[in-house]
C-alpha cells in the first residue's frame, strides 16, 4: 500500500513518522526524568515542612484541659494541603492536636517517611517546650505526623503527561503538514515536467520542449535528458517516415510499372494457350493463371499504396445494390458447389468509386467461397439503415475463431490452414476501401458461420 501512494505523501508520511519517533523518545525520557524529579521534590518538600514544623512547634498548658499549640496547625498545613497530627510519647493523640478532617493514618511507630492511605507521611519524635508566655518551662515528648496527599503529585504528573502527548501529536501533525508543503515545493519541477510530457503526448508536437529548472540539480539533468530523448525520437521518426515514404513510392511505382508487362504477358499467354495442344497447352494455361493472380496482387498493392498516400477517391453517384449483383455474378464463376443469394432489390445510391466498391464486394464473396466447404450458403444483402447503406455477406460455414477476428483485417494475415489459397490482402483491401469511403467494416458471429458487415454513408442531396 505504501508503494502505491504518491511520492508527495510518502515523503510527508516518512517525515511525520520520524518526527513522531523522535518526539516519543524525547517525551519518554523527559517525562520519566521530570516525574522522578517531581516525586523527589515532593518528598523533600514534605520532609522540610515536617522539619520546620518540628523546630517551630510549641505546646503550652492552659487553664482548660486543652493545650495551646503554636503555630496553629491548620494555618501551617494549608499552603501544602497537608494534614498534621500530634501524639504524646505514649502514642496517645493530643487533644486539639490535629488539623480538621485529618485522616486516620495509623499510630506512629518510628521516625521516617512512609505512604499510607494515599498520603506521604513524615513522622518525627521530639521533645516540645512550652512558649515564652508560660511561667514554667516544660518539655513534652511528642510524635509529629505531617502528611501530604499523593493525589496532588499524581495530578501534576498527569498534567505533565497530557502536555507531552499533546506536544507529540501537535509536532507530528506540524511535521506532516510541513512535509507536504516541502514535498509539493520540491516536486514542483517534476510536476512541470510531467505536464509538459503529457502535453507533448497529447499534441504529438516534437518541437515542444520540457521546462528546465533554474537550479542545476538532478531535476535539471532529467529535463535535459528528456529534451535529448525527444530530439532523438524526432530524428528517428523522420528517418522512419522517410523510409516508409520511399517504400510506399517504390511499391506504387513498381506496381504501376508492372501492369504494362503483365498485360503483355497475359495477352501472349492467352494466344499461346489457344494455339498449343497437349502438355504445352496445360503449361501455358497454368502460366496464364499465375500471371492473372500476379496481376491481381499488383493491383491490390497499388490500391494499398495509394491509400497509404491518402490520395482522394474519385467519387460518382453509384448504386451499391447493382454493384453487389454484378460482383456476385462475377464471383459465382469461381464455384460450382456454393449457393450464392443476393438480396439487394432497392437502389442504394452512395458517393464512391465503382471499381473499388466492386473490388470490396468481390473480395468479401470470394473470401466466403474460399474459406467454407462445398454446399455452404452465402447470402449477400444490401439494405438501408438510417443514413447508411449496409452491405452484409453472411455464410453458414465453420465461422472464424475469436482469436483471429482482432487481426483478420490486417495486411498479409491469413486464416489458420491457409498457406497458398490467398495473399492475405483481400480483407485488408475491404477495410481500406470502406474507410476511404467514410465507412466501416466488422465481422460478427452468425452462429453458425460468420457475417461481414460494411456500413457506408448514403449519398446526400448534393453530389460529392
Amino acid at each position: 500500500m505504501f508503494d502505491r501512494i504518491s511520492i508527495r505523501w510518502r515523503l510527508a508520511l516518512v517525515s511525520a513518522g520520524l518526527t513522531f519517533l523522535i518526539l516519543c523518545a524525547f517525551a519518554a525520557v523527559f517525562g520519566s526524568l521530570t516525574s522522578s524529579r517531581l516525586r523527589s521534590d515532593f518528598v523533600h518538600d514534605t520532609a522540610d515542612a515536617a522539619t520546620r514544623l518540628q523546630d517551630r512547634l510549641t505546646i503550652t498548658p492552659t487553664a482548660s484541659p486543652r493545650f495551646r499549640i503554636s503555630p496553629p496547625l491548620e494555618l501551617y498545613a494549608s499552603p501544602n494541603n497537608a494534614t498534621i497530627r500530634l501524639f504524646w510519647g505514649d502514642r496517645q493523640q493530643i487533644p486539639g492536636g490535629s488539623t480538621p478532617s485529618a485522616p486516620d493514618l495509623g499510630v506512629p511507630i518510628e521516625q521516617g517517611t512512609r505512604e499510607a492511605g494515599g498520603y506521604l507521611v513524615e513522622t518525627r519524635f521530639t521533645a516540645l517546650a512550652s512558649d515564652e508566655s508560660s511561667p514554667q518551662k516544660l518539655s513534652f515528648p511528642v510524635w509529629i505526623e505531617y502528611a501530604r496527599p499523593l493525589e496532588d503529585l499524581e495530578r501534576t504528573i498527569n498534567r505533565l503527561r497530557l502536555l507531552l502527548v499533546v506536544g507529540v501529536v501537535s509536532g507530528t501533525l506540524l511535521a506532516l503538514l510541513g512535509g507536504m508543503a516541502l514535498a509539493r515545493r520540491s516536486l514542483r519541477p517534476i510536476t512541470d515536467l510531467t505536464a509538459a510530457a503529457q502535453e507533448i503526448a497529447r499534441t504529438r508536437d516534437p518541437d515542444r520542449h520540457v521546462p528546465e529548472p533554474a537550479t542545476d540539480d538532478e531535476v535539471a539533468e532529467l529535463a535535459r535528458t528528456f529534451d535529448q530523448m525527444l530530439t532523438s525520437l524526432e530524428a528517428s521518426r523522420q528517418e522512419t517516415e522517410g523510409a516508409l515514404v520511399r517504400q510506399r513510392e517504390f511499391v506504387a511505382d513498381a506496381s504501376h510499372e508492372l501492369r504494362t508487362p503483365l498485360t503483355s504477358i497475359l495477352a501472349n499467354l492467352e494466344l499461346l494457350s489457344d494455339g498449343l495442344e497437349g502438355e504445352r497447352k496445360e503449361a501455358a494455361t497454368s502460366a496464364l493463371r499465375s500471371s492473372q493472380r500476379m496481376r491481381r496482387i499488383v493491383a491490390d498493392l497499388l490500391l494499398l499504396a495509394r491509400s497509404d498516400d491518402q490520395q482522394p477517391v474519385s467519387r460518382t453517384r453509384v448504386d451499391l445494390a447493382q454493384i453487389a449483383n454484378e460482383a456476385t455474378a462475377e464471383a459465382a464463376a469461381l464455384t460450382d458447389d456454393h449457393l450464392l443469394t443476393v438480396e439487394a432489390a432497392a437502389p442504394l445510391i452512395i458517393d464512391g468509386d465503382r471499381d473499388e466498391l466492386h473490388r470490396l464486394v468481390t473480395n468479401l464473396v470470394e473470401n466466403a467461397i474460399r474459406h467454407t466447404p462445398g454446399g455452404t450458403d452465402v447470402t449477400i444483402a444490401a439494405s438501408a439503415a438510417g443514413d447508411d447503406a449496409l452491405l452484409t455477406v453472411a455464410d453458414n460455414g465453420p465461422g472464424i475463431a475469436a482469436e483471429q477476428r482482432a487481426r483478420i483485417f490486417e495486411r498479409f494475415v491469413r486464416r489458420s490452414g491457409d498457406r497458398g489459397g490467398s495473399t492475405g490482402l483481400g480483407l485488408a483491401i475491404v477495410r481500406t476501401v470502406a474507410e476511404a469511403h467514410g465507412g466501416t467494416v466488422s465481422v460478427e458471429d452468425a452462429e453458425p458461420g460468420s457475417r461481414f458487415v460494411v456500413r457506408l454513408p448514403l449519398a446526400g442531396d448534393e453530389p460529392a
